[in-house]
């Protein structure tokens, strides 16, 4: 039997099989075109997602009452977000920018941008991590038939079976921050996130941490849960063997509480703070100056779209202030 036939055969947890998959050799994440080359998020939708968080940088550097800030992206993907606030922020503002990627640094990526693996200690201004935590591995537990809750084990072809009992803190967390499951239903075990978001937020020496994901709190957790997959722009079966990406929704209030607290609103509401708002120009606009209006009603286009119900403006943005 051949490596390959024993890696494909091999029965692990999801979050180990997850990590292989998109972080392993050959990994989906690793991949020359990047997340980008797969699905949209609020970084490829419109420049104006860039935008926003160049107006909250400035905010955090003026509530830190200095012209030198810090902005670090988790999960920087090939550094598009960066690239796009460091085009967006006023001049006189000098911004230290970090990419924190377990992808190689991008060819062409601007020299401002320092590329790590790891979020770097004492930062002072905005730490940003938009759909990071979704992709932060975790295990899928569901209850036999007899009602005791186990891991949901799988192999690289997407084949499932029950695996062992769900014990120690994986338990612990699953009592806490998820509804009792009913014969059939499935929970994503968050604690590897809330661990990963605690260590991150613990980097902050002063500013503001955020993070944007698809979510859920305890109240309005899934039944079923939402582990998925996506390859070329379509929603896929989650197959564990490096071809997609294999995600879930992020249990946001589990996550804040886990760094200590913070605050929860959606995306919308959020935008719309940083004065993306998506209202169209006035009708008068069209007569007087018919290049302006047009471009303001693209813009609007794109404002909507990403403060829309039902789609990105429901993501949820999670915020401590330090």
């Amino acid at each position: 039997m051949t490596d390959e036939t024993c890696q494909r055969e091999r029965w692990s947890g999801w979050r180990l099989a997850a990590e292989r998959a998109l972080y392993g050799p050959g990994g989906f994440y690793l991949r020359p075109e990047g997340p980008a080359g797969h699905f949209r998020t609020s970084v490829h939708a419109s420049p104006l997602f860039a935008g926003a968080v160049a107006r909250l940088l400035t905010e955090v550097a003026d509530r830190l009452g200095t012209g030198e800030v810090d902005l670090v992206d988790v999960g920087a993907g090939r550094g598009e977000l960066l690239a796009g606030v460091l085009a967006a922020v006023p001049e006189g503002l000098a911004v230290r920018a970090y990419g924190v990627e377990r992808a190689p640094r991008p060819a062409g990526l601007d020299a401002r941008i320092t590329w790590t693996d790891r979020v770097p200690e004492g930062v002072r201004g905005l730490l940003f991590a938009n759909e990071w935590l979704d992709n932060v591995p975790v295990d899928v537990a569901q209850p036999d038939e007899a009602g005791a809750v186990r891991y949901v084990e799988v192999r690289a072809d997407g084949a499932e079976r029950p695996g062992a009992e769900v014990t120690g803190a994986d338990a612990r967390w699953l009592e806490r921050w998820w509804p009792p499951l009913a014969p059939g239903e499935r929970a994503e075990l968050g604690r590897p996130r809330d661990e990963a978001w605690a260590a991150a937020v613990s980097c902050l020496a002063a500013g503001t941490a955020v993070a944007v994901d698809y979510g859920h709190v305890r109240a309005s957790r899934p039944p079923f849960g939402t582990l998925t997959g996506f390859r070329d722009g379509r929603e896929v079966a989650p197959v564990p063997d490096g071809s997609c990406d294999v995600t879930a929704h992020v249990a946001m209030d589990a996550c804040g509480a886990a760094a200590g607290g913070g605050s929860l609103v959606t995306q919308r509401e959020a935008l719309r703070g940083l004065g993306v708002t998506g209202e169209r120009p006035p009708l008068s606009l069209a007569s007087a100056d018919p290049g302006a209006y047009v471009r303001a009603l693209a813009s609007a286009g794109e404002a909507a779209e990403l403060t829309a119900r039902g789609g990105l403006g429901d993501f949820l943005w999670l915020r401590h202030d330090v």
